[in-house]
This record gives structure tokens, sequence and C-alpha cells, in this order.
């Protein structure tokens, strides 16, 4: 196994590996194309690590702090490999990625660490079909700066309410610099308006490797079970199939049966089931 310090580099020599396949590999592909085209002041070093057997690349993963390992990448018989040359070497909050190579790196992580893990999320990743538009009072538009404060408190209620981030003031401005960055580059941010209400969100990257992936979509307490959630995801891969994506995906919450129906009757069908795992340091 090889860890790697130059991320354009990784991507040299990953990037066919991952593109073969651009939505079993969205997460990896959108980490890279924001990290490279699009920094953050606040960003910390990726972790990247690669596994090649006889000079071919078999096995590719990547970290970007503050999230999980994202192990796409890394197929089940690849997880010791990487366990093993990475334990006693760095720490891991957890990992994400396909059920079963997660599964598998969990065990090989817990026995090499003695940490203990936590199934934090359950996962199902979804690619749309045939787009259904549904039949929902109001109307999308594409954000602006001057949505801004308020893109930035939904994306802090969001996660809060639906992942494992803390809450807090740097959070948010972090969200801010983000959001803004993301609209000025291009990327898809509608907002569905009720009259003269904003009553949801959704975002989607611009296309990358011909692959927009949503996410994340929300709507205020005040203003769900109106469908809103479902117009404005729509809305959003339209816009997605219009600048290009071939692909176009997003993530459910399988503890949430209402979404994940509400993305199937608007065209989205399952590609692969994931998971997310906290680690929890062995004493701790």
């Amino acid at each position: 196994m090889t860890r790697h310090d130059d991320l354009a580099g990784f991507w040299a020599l990953t990037k066919d590996f991952f593109t073969a396949d651009p939505v079993f590999h969205t997460v990896p592909i959108a980490a890279v194309d924001r990290w490279l085209n699009r920094p953050d002041p606040d960003d910390e070093p990726p972790l990247l690590v690669t596994v090649s057997e006889d000079g071919v690349l078999v096995a590719a993963a990547l970290r970007t702090p503050p999230w999980p390992m994202a192990i796409s990448g890394i197929a089940p018989q690849w997880v010791d490999v990487v366990a093993d040359a990475l334990a006693g070497e760095v720490e891991l909050p957890g990992v994400s990625g396909p059920r079963d190579s997660v599964e598998a790196f969990v065990v090989a992580w817990a026995a090499r660490t003695g940490c203990s893990a936590t199934e934090q999320m359950a996962m199902r990743l979804y690619e749309l079909g045939d787009l259904v538009t549904p039949d929902v009072p109001g109307a999308a538009r594409m954000a602006t700066e001057d949505d801004l404060e308020m893109l930035s408190e939904w994306r802090r209620e969001f996660g809060v309410e639906a992942t494992t981030q803390v809450d807090g003031q740097d959070i948010t401005d972090r969200y801010q610099r983000l959001l803004r960055a993301g609209i000025a580059a291009g990327n898809g941010h509608l907002i569905w308006h009720h009259g003269d209400t904003p009553v949801a969100w959704a975002a989607a990257n611009a296309p990358a490797s011909a692959m927009s992936r949503i996410g994340p979509v929300y709507t205020p307490p005040e203003h769900r079970r109106h469908g809103y959630g479902a117009a404005v995801t729509a809305a959003c891969a339209a816009w997605a199939r219009e600048n290009g994506a071939e692909h176009v995906v997003l993530y459910t919450d399988l503890a949430n049966p209402t979404s994940n129906s509400i993305y199937q009757r608007i065209g989205f069908r399952t590609v692969v089931d994931s998971a997310e795992f906290g680690f929890i340091p062995a004493g701790c």
C-alpha cells in the first residue's frame, strides 16, 4: 500500500480507476473535484492511499477531514492490506462506503487497533432513471449570494438532524464559505418557493466525470408534508441533466422510509446499500 501527499498526483493515478464507474465512486470523485477546484482555507490534509499488485492499481481510498474514510474503491479482499498499513499510523474517526467493504474494514480495523465501532447510518445509493416531476404548488429558482445566510443555517440544521456533525457557529461559518464557493463555481443550489416563501432546498454538484450528486435536500420542519422536498429534488435533478450529467445520484438514510419512497416515486433506482461506521478508540 502507498500513501500519497499530493492530491493532484493521486488523482492522476486513480482517475481512470474511479471514473470507470462514476456512480459507484461518486464520493471520491466529488471530493477530489471540490478539493482541487474549490479548496477551503480550513481544509486539513487529506489521507490518500492506493494498493497495486504487479503494477496494476487494485484499490484506492481517501479521507477528506472531517469526513470518514471513503472506501468505495477498496473491495473486501483488499481491506486487510489497507488496515495493516494504516493501523498505528493514523487515527480514523470512521469509514463509509458499500456495506460489504465497510463491514469487512470494520472487522479488520478493530482487530488491529482494539477500537470498537458503531454504525452511525445505514444508507442507500440511488441513480436517476426516468425523471417524474411531481405536481406541487410553487416553483424553483437558483440560489444567489443573497441566500447564503439562510442556506448556511439550513445546512447546519440538516447536519444536526440527519448526521453526526457537531453544532456551533464555526461550522455555520464554514458552510457559508463552502456554499459561496459552490454557487460561484456553478453548482446547482435550488430553492423551492411557495408564493414568496422559501420552503425547501436541494443542491447538486456541477457534473464531474459526467456525474452529479444531489445533497443535501432540506425542508424546514414547518414546511414538511407538502411535497416540497420531492419537488425541489426533481428540479435539482433536471438542472443536473441540463448541465451535462449523464448520471444523477443521491444517498438516502434507510432509517427514513419517507424519503426513500419519495425519491423512488420521482425516478431514482437502487444502486447499492452503504453504511457509515464510527470508531471508538480502545479504553474510551
